[in-house]
């Protein structure tokens, strides 16, 4: 993996150095290509610190991934797109997350599990006052799910519902009974989103990840939101009808995001993007 921006003086000067020695035609500005740590990675995605003192304030990132041509799937699901690299980012923005923000859909299609502990981040999450493993919160309007599988009978961290005031009592009562914490962010039966944001940050749940699917995502953005999108570029070409990493109604004027960081690892593009 190659940082392509920002560069720094340092990441020139290795890149000219490595390109003199190898007789490389590289352009400087490019780190030189190797494995990164999780230690590094999570250094790169880390939260921002409150700007001011009070605490913290709720920071909503999404991570999601695309081909070329703009499909966020491959046959109803992410894994085809997706790589090895990938998957560490995946990783270490979970285990960098108080909680992580999923539809429903995307549960059902990508076989949703409970947040696993990770031995190698566990110094990072204990300073930051995090607990084991980041609880997963479910946005449902029916909350026609599954409550039998492991996501709500076995997670380390109770996993989360988030759900409307109208919501079915009897469905309600299966999430609970399941061990779910039903957290209602709506009035009728569907989930606000700025109302989703708050409720968690009320729980204590501040550093936000959002993982999709592309529904939620679109809510999200229309919402005003999301804070941060790490957007993986892959370099493949599916066609088909899949869809786009955010889908929905489209916003009356688009939302400006700056580039804060792009990563590089055997042709796929690792970027950050926050809201201007």
């Amino acid at each position: 993996m190659r940082r392509l921006f920002p560069v720094t003086d340092e990441t020139a000067d290795q890149s000219i150095g490595a390109a003199a020695r190898e007789g490389a035609d590289e352009a400087p500005g490019a780190d030189a290509d190797r494995e990164w740590s999780l230690a590094e990675l999570a250094a790169a995605y880390a939260y921002p610190e409150p700007a001011a003192p009070g605490g913290r304030v709720p920071w909503l990132r999404a991570n999601m991934v695309s081909t070329l041509d703009g499909a966020a799937q491959h046959e109803g699901r992410s894994h085809p797109i997706s790589s090895a690299a990938d998957m560490r980012i995946f990783g270490t923005l979970r285990a960098l997350a108080d909680v992580v923000v999923v539809g429903a859909e995307t549960v059902r299609q990508e076989g949703y599990r409970p947040a696993r502990e990770r031995v190698e981040f566990a110094g990072l999450r204990s300073a930051a006052g995090q607990g084991p493993a980041p609880a997963i919160a479910v946005v449902t309007a029916s909350l026609e799910l599954d409550f039998s599988l492991p996501l709500f009978t076995s997670p380390l961290v109770p996993t989360l519902v988030l759900t409307g005031a109208a919501a079915a009592p009897d469905r309600v009562a299966a999430a609970e009974k399941a061990g779910a914490r039903v957290v209602v962010a709506g009035d009728g039966m569907g989930v606000d989103p700025a109302r989703a944001v708050q409720a968690l940050a009320d729980l204590g749940h501040t550093r936000l990840l959002t993982e999709g699917g592309p529904r939620l995502l679109g809510q999200l953005v229309a919402a005003e939101v999301l804070d941060e999108l790490c957007l993986t570029v892959s370099p493949m070409l599916t066609a088909g009808d899949a869809q786009r990493i955010a889908g929905g109604p489209s916003v009356p004027v688009p939302r400006r995001f700056e580039l804060v960081s792009l990563l590089e690892e055997s042709g796929f593009l690792f970027s950050r993007y926050r809201r201007s």
